[in-house]
Protein backbone atom coordinates (compact mmCIF):
# COMPACT_ATOMS: atom_id res chain seq x y z
CA UNK A 1 0.00 0.00 0.00
CA UNK A 2 2.95 2.34 0.93
CA UNK A 3 4.45 1.87 -2.71
CA UNK A 4 0.38 2.77 -3.58
CA UNK A 5 0.74 5.93 -2.18
CA UNK A 6 4.02 7.07 -3.67
CA UNK A 7 2.29 6.43 -7.41
CA UNK A 8 1.00 9.22 -8.43
CA UNK A 9 -1.44 7.30 -10.60
CA UNK A 10 -0.17 8.16 -13.62
CA UNK A 11 1.30 5.32 -14.39
CA UNK A 12 4.39 6.83 -16.51
CA UNK A 13 7.97 8.21 -15.07
CA UNK A 14 8.63 8.35 -11.38
CA UNK A 15 10.60 11.66 -9.90
CA UNK A 16 13.29 9.42 -9.41
CA UNK A 17 13.59 7.96 -13.35
CA UNK A 18 12.88 11.87 -14.49
CA UNK A 19 16.19 12.59 -11.70
CA UNK A 20 18.58 10.24 -13.55
CA UNK A 21 17.66 10.76 -17.31
CA UNK A 22 17.98 14.85 -16.52
CA UNK A 23 21.49 13.75 -15.70
CA UNK A 24 21.54 12.10 -18.79
CA UNK A 25 20.04 15.16 -20.45
CA UNK A 26 22.39 17.27 -19.02
CA UNK A 27 25.45 15.69 -19.70
CA UNK A 28 23.83 15.40 -23.39
CA UNK A 29 23.29 19.72 -23.08
CA UNK A 30 26.87 20.27 -21.43
CA UNK A 31 28.43 18.32 -24.99
CA UNK A 32 26.25 19.76 -27.18
CA UNK A 33 27.03 23.37 -25.50
CA UNK A 34 30.52 22.19 -25.93
CA UNK A 35 30.24 21.25 -29.35
CA UNK A 36 27.97 23.99 -30.50
CA UNK A 37 30.85 26.79 -27.98
CA UNK A 38 33.78 24.78 -30.34
CA UNK A 39 31.99 25.62 -33.54
CA UNK A 40 31.50 29.13 -33.17
CA UNK A 41 34.92 29.71 -31.96
CA UNK A 42 36.08 27.82 -35.20
CA UNK A 43 33.67 29.82 -37.26
CA UNK A 44 34.82 33.22 -35.29
CA UNK A 45 38.23 32.34 -36.32
CA UNK A 46 37.31 31.83 -40.05
CA UNK A 47 35.66 34.86 -39.92
CA UNK A 48 38.54 36.76 -38.19
CA UNK A 49 40.79 35.08 -40.57
CA UNK A 50 38.92 35.94 -44.09
CA UNK A 51 38.68 39.76 -42.70
CA UNK A 52 42.59 40.13 -41.77
CA UNK A 53 42.77 38.37 -45.20
CA UNK A 54 40.47 41.17 -46.97
CA UNK A 55 42.44 43.88 -44.90
CA UNK A 56 46.00 42.59 -45.83
CA UNK A 57 44.63 42.53 -49.60
CA UNK A 58 43.33 45.90 -49.58
CA UNK A 59 46.33 47.48 -47.89
CA UNK A 60 48.71 45.67 -50.40
CA UNK A 61 46.73 47.15 -53.17
CA UNK A 62 46.62 50.40 -51.73
CA UNK A 63 50.60 50.00 -51.68
CA UNK A 64 50.34 49.47 -54.84
CA UNK A 65 48.80 51.87 -56.24
CA UNK A 66 51.14 54.70 -54.57
CA UNK A 67 53.96 53.04 -55.60
CA UNK A 68 52.50 53.48 -58.98
CA UNK A 69 51.88 57.00 -58.75
CA UNK A 70 55.28 57.33 -57.03
CA UNK A 71 56.96 55.76 -60.07
CA UNK A 72 54.31 57.92 -62.61
CA UNK A 73 55.76 61.02 -60.77
CA UNK A 74 58.72 60.56 -61.66
CA UNK A 75 59.02 59.63 -64.74
CA UNK A 76 56.33 62.23 -65.69
CA UNK A 77 58.99 64.91 -63.39
CA UNK A 78 61.98 63.70 -65.44
CA UNK A 79 62.43 65.10 -68.53
CA UNK A 80 65.54 62.59 -69.35
CA UNK A 81 63.00 59.86 -68.76
CA UNK A 82 60.17 61.15 -70.48
CA UNK A 83 58.86 59.95 -73.97
CA UNK A 84 60.57 63.32 -75.57
CA UNK A 85 57.17 64.33 -76.16
CA UNK A 86 57.21 68.09 -75.85
CA UNK A 87 53.15 68.64 -76.10
CA UNK A 88 52.68 66.63 -73.23
CA UNK A 89 55.59 66.95 -70.80
CA UNK A 90 55.76 70.47 -71.69
CA UNK A 91 58.78 72.74 -72.41
CA UNK A 92 61.86 71.26 -72.49
CA UNK A 93 64.40 73.25 -74.13
CA UNK A 94 65.27 76.50 -72.08
CA UNK A 95 67.36 79.21 -72.08
CA UNK A 96 70.60 79.66 -70.70
CA UNK A 97 68.86 82.45 -68.71
CA UNK A 98 65.94 81.62 -67.32
CA UNK A 99 66.94 80.29 -63.77
CA UNK A 100 69.03 83.65 -63.71
CA UNK A 101 68.12 85.71 -60.45
CA UNK A 102 68.39 89.22 -61.24
CA UNK A 103 66.22 88.86 -64.35
CA UNK A 104 64.24 91.89 -66.00
CA UNK A 105 64.50 93.94 -63.30
CA UNK A 106 64.32 97.27 -65.11
CA UNK A 107 61.07 95.89 -67.01
CA UNK A 108 58.46 97.36 -65.20
CA UNK A 109 60.16 100.94 -65.23
CA UNK A 110 58.77 103.63 -67.29
CA UNK A 111 61.65 104.81 -70.32
CA UNK A 112 62.74 108.49 -70.02
CA UNK A 113 62.81 109.97 -73.30
CA UNK A 114 65.52 112.49 -73.99
CA UNK A 115 64.20 115.68 -75.17
CA UNK A 116 66.20 118.42 -76.26
CA UNK A 117 65.74 121.80 -75.11
CA UNK A 118 68.12 124.61 -75.97
CA UNK A 119 67.70 126.52 -72.32
CA UNK A 120 70.49 125.68 -69.87
CA UNK A 121 67.97 126.83 -67.10
CA UNK A 122 64.99 124.87 -68.51
CA UNK A 123 66.65 121.64 -69.35
CA UNK A 124 65.85 118.31 -67.69
CA UNK A 125 69.52 118.20 -66.35
CA UNK A 126 69.29 121.55 -65.38
CA UNK A 127 66.17 120.18 -63.60
CA UNK A 128 67.57 117.25 -62.35
CA UNK A 129 70.50 118.93 -60.65
CA UNK A 130 68.53 121.47 -58.67
CA UNK A 131 66.09 118.70 -57.28
CA UNK A 132 68.70 116.69 -56.30
CA UNK A 133 71.53 119.23 -54.62
CA UNK A 134 69.22 122.65 -54.12
CA UNK A 135 66.07 121.35 -52.85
Amino acid sequence: ASDDDDDDGGGGWSDDDLDASSDEDDDDDDDDDEDDEAALQAELAKIRAEREAAKRKEEEEQAAKEEEKMEEAALLGNPLLANNNESSSGRLKRRWNEDVVFRNQAKGEPEIKKRFINDTVRNDFHKRFLNKFIR
